[in-house]
């Protein structure tokens, strides 16, 4: 038993990483239980909002196939491959897969040509073995947030509906997952999450209209959701989205979402609040969350270690954990199996 609950604690991991290569931190990560990887952007490129000029001229499309691979050697197990694909916004992919569409250009396109685009999009991902997108952001933002500026599909809710419900269409249908991003929606956000602790201030009734787009997002058939970073007071006023049973009850209960539930990046200083990763990373399962986000470099050793310990102190239950360790390893075959179908 002790063994199985090593390896669901590895599982359960989504390790980021900005250089382009597997470290001994995510092959050791991979060769334990792992199943998943971020291949993210450097802080520089994340505010940005663009991959460096470096980055562009250096990566190929070869690069992205051979680090799939190694991955799912390394596993032994199908990998969920993860990028930041966004809507105008974060492009990990650059310029390696077809471009949408700017926000600006998103507004005069047709659901249907978007869905198309999107799908086309996606479906060159899937050759590089990416399939699975931490995107699209539906927030719908009416108030300050630098955070998501630059990044957001604006303020009005039917619009962000339209353009996000078309992309997923368009990117599960090649066989990408896309996750619906950030639960329950920052329509206002004046701290950055990743080095200070945000709060999405006012009562309920001002989360309606992005409560309504998650509604929509999830009967489109979103297949995972990631909840956000920030304090929702009128939720829980203790602890972040990523982190609050409430929140994710929210979203499990109240709006019948039965997919992967993903957290944000469990190293960003609002969702730590001066708890240690640790710490953070055990209360996020026992919250709901079935994959954590976490930096390559943040332990994950101690990390898998502490779940672990959880589980045989009483303070995780042992089921949670199996559970959400099950529903990343079944989403990760699903789509492998369901590449090789298409490809067959």
């Amino acid at each position: 038993m002790s063994s199985e609950l090593h390896q669901a604690a590895y599982s359960v991991l989504l390790p980021a990483f900005g250089d382009f290569h597997l470290d001994d931190n995510v092959r050791r990560y991979l060769s334990r239980g792992g199943v998943s990887i971020l291949l993210g952007e450097t802080r520089d490129e994340y505010v940005s909002r663009d991959m460096s000029p470096a980055r562009k001229g250096a990566e190929t499309q070869a690069d992205f196939i051979a680090i799939a691979a190694e991955a799912a050697a390394l596993a032994g197990a199908p990998v969920l491959i993860a990028v930041d694909q966004e809507l105008g916004g974060i492009e990990r992919l650059h310029q390696l897969v077809p471009a949408i569409a700017s926000r600006e250009q998103l507004k005069d396109l047709s659901a249907q040509d978007i869905e198309q685009r999107c799908f086309e999009m996606a479906t060159v991902a899937r050759g590089l073995g990416v399939n699975l997108f931490l995107a699209p952001i539906v927030d719908v933002v009416t108030g300050a947030n630098p955070w998501l500026h630059n990044r957001h599909l604006g303020a009005d809710p039917a619009e962000v509906s339209r353009v996000s419900c078309a992309f997923i269409r368009g990117v599960q249908r090649a066989g990408v997952i896309a996750t619906a991003k950030h639960f329950p929606g920052h329509y206002v956000t004046e701290q950055d999450p990743a080095i200070a602790e945000a709060t999405v201030p006012g009562p309920l009734e001002l989360l309606n209209d992005n409560l309504d787009v998650f509604k929509h997002v999830i009967a489109t058939g979103v297949q995972a959701v990631m909840p956000g970073p920030a304090v929702f007071p009128a939720i829980d006023p203790d602890h972040s989205a990523s982190t609050s049973a409430k929140v994710i009850g929210v979203l499990r209960d109240t709006l019948r979402f039965d997919g992967l539930i993903i957290s944000d990046d469990l190293d960003a200083v609002s969702i730590l609040r001066g708890n240690a990763i640790t710490d953070t990373a055990v209360a996020s399962l026992a919250a709901g969350a079935h994959l954590l986000l976490v930096s390559s470099e943040s332990g994950l050793d101690a990390i898998a270690e502490a779940i672990v310990a959880a589980v045989h102190e009483g303070v995780l239950d042992c089921q949670i954990l199996l559970d959400a360790a099950t529903k990343v390893r079944e989403l990760a075959a699903a789509n492998h199996n369901q590449h090789i179908s298409r490809r067959g």
